[in-house]
């Protein structure tokens, strides 16, 4: 579909006004749908504290890690920390 068939659809006289709207929706579909969303799952491994990200990550949505208090196997997130935590790193890092 071209701008022109968009402007007579909504009866838009002016090209740029037509334009400027087409550019907001599109940021706004764009803000409240998650698009070309990838699950990748890292195994943790003891005595590991950082681990690479993939390079084409953009944004993470969410961390899970399997509850180890649970039979089932059940995936929980994990809260993201606003503050710095309470207890002192032990490795110094």
């Amino acid at each position: 579909m071209k701008v022109v068939d968009i402007m007579e659809r909504a009866g838009v006289v002016e090209t740029g006004r037509a334009v400027i709207y087409i550019k907001e929706a599109l940021e706004e579909i764009a803000m409240s749908s998650e698009t070309h969303v990838e699950t990748t799952r890292i195994d943790i491994e003891a005595g590991k504290r950082f681990y690479q990200l993939p390079n084409n990550a953009v944004k993470i949505l969410d961390i899970r890690c399997k509850n180890h208090e649970n039979g089932d196997s059940e995936y929980r997130s994990i809260p993201r920390s606003v503050y710095e935590p309470f207890t002192e790193d032990t490795d110094g890092i």
